[in-house]
């Protein structure tokens, strides 16, 4: 997904401005402000697996711990 939205706002900052009506500046305006938190969000989202990973590692831990 990272590759996606990177590829994305690659191609949004290559559209020069200027020419847009205001119209269309305000959507590029949107569109890059969605590209920002979905960029956030997937950063969320690697920090939050991450935190799954040590859980599942501590609960796998205290099922061994507690057979013994």
């Amino acid at each position: 997904m990272a590759d996606t939205i990177a590829e994305t706002v690659d191609l949004l900052y290559t559209i020069e401005q200027e020419n847009l009506t205001p119209d269309q500046q305000i959507a590029l305006g949107t569109a890059l402000a969605s590209l920002a938190q979905a960029e956030r969000l997937e950063q969320i989202n690697e920090r939050l697996r991450g935190i799954h990973q040590v859980l599942n590692a501590w609960a796998m831990k205290a099922t061994v711990d507690g057979g013994r």
